[in-house]
């Protein structure tokens, strides 16, 4: 990987990253889901009636659900101080995320209880409280909860709590067969997404049988990508269900053959350098589409789209590079503090993804 390509995956992204597991197919998959979901919220994608745009941004999003599930629990299995994790976590998402927060509840005019609900990350959570300005955030709200959630789990049960999450993955899916929920910004009809990736993590690293991972090698990526866009579609029926699942499998399989014509499309630069400002364009991007740039007859607004993107391209950029930076050096710096030595692998273990310290 050249020099710009490296400088690009290493700007700094909501999940992952320096934080925990470095891989090129992870920084590619997450390029991907920022896209779609742009997609899904800035263009018209096809006719109405198939509602691509929906089923854009819920591939989306399984993708990018999956890869924080991974990267966090691949991070918990080889640090488990959880007072740097949540440090460096929070220190990652809250700075932007309540910045965005306190301009958009501002404009919008909000009551307290509306900014305690947004600041405290439960709006998403019936009777759920986000705005206009704000829906977008309902996946933010998931975050943070699963930070919280594996959190405790850690500290109430070690490293056994960590083999619990397929069981609560399974179940969160049963929740949603059982209600007949395919897709929803509701905690509990969507966090099956997290732990799906949570499995993987489990998987990769080893703490199944080997078999697992070796499968891995075996699944084809190409159906895998068809099966996981089905699965986003209302009319995919009940493998709407899978899509947690179809998810990982995905990424799991770019992860163990990086060789493929698939892992390394995920390689290229626009997608390393569209993940390393995702979380940015994801948090600030609706409230562009708010102002004059967004504004006029159909035809004038789609005509300002590309002043549009070059404008959110730039902000995302800036905001990640000078501003984001800041924090996550300051959390960094604060999580060392916690932090205990971690016992590396000797040289005759099967190699595991590259970890850097955040």
């Amino acid at each position: 990987m050249n020099k710009t390509s490296s400088d690009a995956t290493r700007m700094l992204d909501p999940v992952g990253g320096r934080d925990g597991v470095h891989h090129a197919a992870l920084d590619g998959w997450r390029g991907v889901s920022i896209l779609f979901v742009l997609a899904a919220h800035l263009f018209p994608l096809g006719p109405n009636k198939l509602n691509l745009n929906v089923s854009a941004g819920v591939f989306g999003m399984a993708l990018f659900f999956n890869l924080s599930g991974f990267l966090i629990t691949s991070f918990l299995l080889k640090d488990r101080c959880l007072k740097g994790f949540l440090i460096k976590r929070f220190c990652r998402v809250l700075p932007l995320g309540w910045l965005y927060l306190a301009l958009a509840l501002t404009l919008s005019a909000a009551p307290l209880s509306t900014w305690l609900s947004h600041y405290f990350f439960y709006a998403n959570l019936p009777p759920q409280d986000l705005l206009p300005m704000t829906a977008h955030l309902w996946s933010l709200c998931v975050e943070v909860q699963f930070y919280v959630g594996v959190s405790l789990l850690v500290l109430l049960l070690g490293a056994r709590g960590l083999s619990l999450l397929p069981l609560l993955c399974l179940m969160f899916t049963a929740l949603r067969v059982w209600h007949g929920v395919t897709a929803a910004s509701i905690s509990y009809y969507r966090i099956d997404e997290i732990l799906a990736g949570c499995i993987l993590a489990l998987a990769y690293n080893g703490r199944f049988s080997a078999r697992w991972r070796a499968l891995l090698a075996h699944v084809p990526q190409g159906l895998l990508v068809l099966l996981l866009a089905i699965s986003s579609m209302p009319q995919g029926g009940w493998l709407n269900y899978l899509r947690p699942y179809l998810a990982a499998l995905l990424v799991g399989a770019t992860l163990v053959r990086p060789h493929t014509r698939l892992a390394k499309l995920l390689a290229s630069r626009f997608l390393l350098f569209c993940a390393g400002i995702s979380y940015a364009l994801y948090v600030i991007h609706p409230m562009l589409s708010f102002t004059w740039l967004a504004s006029g007859g159909v035809e004038m607004k789609y005509a300002k789209r590309p002043l549009f993107f070059l404008v959110l391209f730039a902000l995302a950029y800036v905001s990640t590079r000078y501003y984001e930076s800041w924090f996550i050096a300051r959390g960094r710096s604060w999580a060392r503090r916690w932090s205990r030595p971690v016992v590396r692998p000797t040289l005759t273990e099967e190699p595991q993804l590259m970890a850097t310290e955040n």
